[in-house]
């Protein structure tokens, strides 16, 4: 998810380093910080598959700084991993809430839509965090206050967002 959040985010204007490390932070940082070490060798990696570019401009008070940008290659690379998001970025959630972050750079709104009526499809399946004899534990039967608040938090959360995938599926559908 950190490189697609790097060429969403590029998608928008080019940035530099320090920069795009603070909107990845404020996306998905206070669940899965990203350090140093995991982001600036995924740009470098994205720079030498061509899907990057980089350009030096002064700064204001300190040395020079490098300013990333995507390139046609990147735009394209972006395109395709939103088109056709891996299962573990539909299900789950802050995976999917960075796809959801970036899903407006689909020109089609029917590809949008697809990627969403995956994400329905998936939350529409029961499940639950526990189990008992091969079936989901309800909230009512947790038997525990603690396991039943995560329950009743999560049962609330996933309707809500099943009713606005609906109301978005619905939205894309009569835009085409």
């Amino acid at each position: 998810m950190l490189e697609l959040s790097i060429l969403g985010f590029l998608a928008e204007e080019p940035l530099h380093g320090y920069e795009l490390k603070e909107r990845i932070k404020a996306l998905s940082g206070h669940v899965r910080p990203v350090s140093d070490g995991a982001l600036y060798p995924a740009i470098n990696r994205l720079l030498a598959g061509g899907l990057l570019g980089q350009r030096t401009e002064e700064g204001t008070s300190a040395a020079p700084r490098r300013v990333l940008s995507l390139t046609a290659k990147g735009r394209q690379e972006l395109l395709a991993r939103l088109r056709d998001p891996k299962q573990a970025e539909i299900t789950d959630h802050v995976r999917f809430n960075t796809l959801l972050a970036f899903l407006r750079h689909l020109d089609d709104p029917a590809e949008q839509a697809s990627v969403l009526r995956r994400r329905l499809d998936f939350l529409q399946t029961p499940a639950s965090f526990f189990y008992r004899q091969g079936e989901p534990v309800r909230a009512e039967e947790a038997g525990d206050l603690f396991r039943e608040g995560m329950l009743r938090v999560t049962r609330a959360t996933g309707k809500a967002e099943r009713a606005w995938l609906r109301e978005a599926i619905e939205t894309l559908g009569a835009s085409n």
